[in-house]
């Protein structure tokens, strides 16, 4: 089986800082991309952050140049930086990786169960 477990959240006032980790663990044969979602209250689910295998990374218009995501790779963590933040910044986020659990099944995406983030004005 495959987990992925979120830690880091909490509350901190605004322009503060945080670093949310992301663990995946069990049965991987290979991991792809790794990517941070957040959903605030009464919105729809959207992407903070997303990192490839490669190195490439994308992020939303409202979190460049605050938020930064890297990845350890013999860990299988992906890491979520985040300075400078802002009331609107409030949400749970979930961490996803594409995982490839054995060599001959498809690759899939495992999603975490999602940590607070409370920023205060």
């Amino acid at each position: 089986q495959v987990q992925v477990v979120e830690s880091g959240g909490g509350l901190v006032q605004a322009g503060g800082s945080l670093t949310l980790s992301c663990a995946a663990s069990g049965s991987i044969f290979s991991l792809n991309a790794m990517a941070w979602y957040r959903q605030a209250p009464g919105k729809q689910r959207e992407l903070v952050a997303a990192l490839g295998s490669g190195g490439s990374t994308k992020y939303a218009d409202s979190v460049k140049g605050r938020f930064t995501i890297s990845r350890d790779n013999a860990t299988n963590t992906v890491y979520l930086q985040m300075n400078s933040l802002k009331p609107e910044d409030t949400a749970v986020y979930y961490c996803n990786a594409d995982i490839r659990p054995q060599q001959i099944a498809p690759m899939t995406r495992y999603w975490g169960q999602g940590t607070q983030v409370t920023v205060s004005s």
